[in-house]
């Protein structure tokens, strides 16, 4: 009996915060009195006491709303943080736009800084002396990782390649970050039927890294991540590599390529303007050009 009066004590808040329903502490207070004092009736409270606790009804409604207040003052603190990327241009030099939103508006966010860690697959290539003329014109902030990087090599003997991005706080939008990547398409094998490919850019990572801490690094930071705090600083920082949500999927972009049907024709007339130039110079040689022996 006293395990039932202990279980009585934590239903006791559940049984005052409704008037409609009987509670197993009124139940069992009746069982025991005159009018209900019967074995059967003593058994069903006990049964009762047993399936509140086993289904967690030990608290009142009050206090499970105050629960849900705070879970929802968290979650508000936690707003999602949505990256979108997009690709500017026709042809086959392209612009990649990334643009990330926080969800909150972040006081002294100018304190932060966001690095884009973009995966640059096999199919396109990022120009470094592109990189540089850009950087001294400070129009964009980026700076290859990887060594031994070939922009001549075509699709099949080229390798994937990282690029790291100083996004920069957007003017027009206070808790936005935008980062601009010039990428260029590779040569591609022709294909026996179909006339294009597709090349598929993953979503990059998002390292961000704040002199003061801000809810939004508590609630999606998943890793450190080590990187020069700087582009052209030597002094090395740990990012907090952030949980996102992004727009796309993945980007995808469309690539023309040759048809082999066409090798025998684009050999032959190749060769014959090859030819036809070349004749046209030497006879322009002969025929201006002044010799002397």
């Amino acid at each position: 009996m006293q395990f039932s009066l202990d279980l009585l004590e934590r239903c006791e808040p559940c049984a005052r915060s409704s008037d409609s329903i009987l509670s197993p502490r009124a139940l069992l207070g009746r069982a025991f009195s005159g009018d209900l004092a019967t074995p059967a009736v003593a058994v069903r409270a006990v049964a009762w006491l047993l399936l509140w606790e086993a289904a967690g009804f030990t608290c009142s409604p009050a206090t499970t709303f105050n629960n849900t207040r705070v879970v929802a003052g968290i979650r508000a603190t936690c707003s999602e943080i949505i990256l979108r990327q997009e690709v500017l241009k026709d042809g086959f030099h392209r612009d990649l736009l990334t643009k990330v939103k926080f969800g909150e508006s972040i006081e002294d966010l100018q304190t932060c800084r966001l690095l884009i860690k973009q995966y640059i697959p096999t199919g396109l290539f990022v120009d470094p002396y592109e990189l540089a003329s850009l950087r001294e014109r400070n129009i964009t902030e980026a700076v290859m990782v990887s060594e031994n990087f070939n922009i001549e090599a075509p699709n099949y003997l080229s390798k994937e390649s990282e690029v790291l991005i100083y996004a920069r706080q957007d003017s027009q939008c206070i808790d936005c970050f935008q980062a601009f990547l010039p990428v260029h398409y590779r040569y591609h094998r022709p294909h026996s039927k179909d006339g294009e490919t597709f090349i598929v850019v993953h979503n990059p990572d998002l390292l961000m890294y704040c002199d003061q801490e801000f809810p939004v690094l508590k609630c999606w930071a998943q890793s450190k991540v080590t990187a020069p705090c700087a582009l052209n600083s030597k002094d090395i920082c740990q990012w907090n590599n952030m949980k996102y949500k992004s727009v796309y999927k993945n980007l995808t972009l469309q690539v023309p390529v040759g048809l082999t049907i066409h090798t025998f024709l684009v050999c032959s007339v190749t060769l014959l303007i090859t030819i036809l130039c070349s004749t046209l110079i030497l006879v322009a040689v002969f025929k201006y050009g002044h010799f002397s022996l």
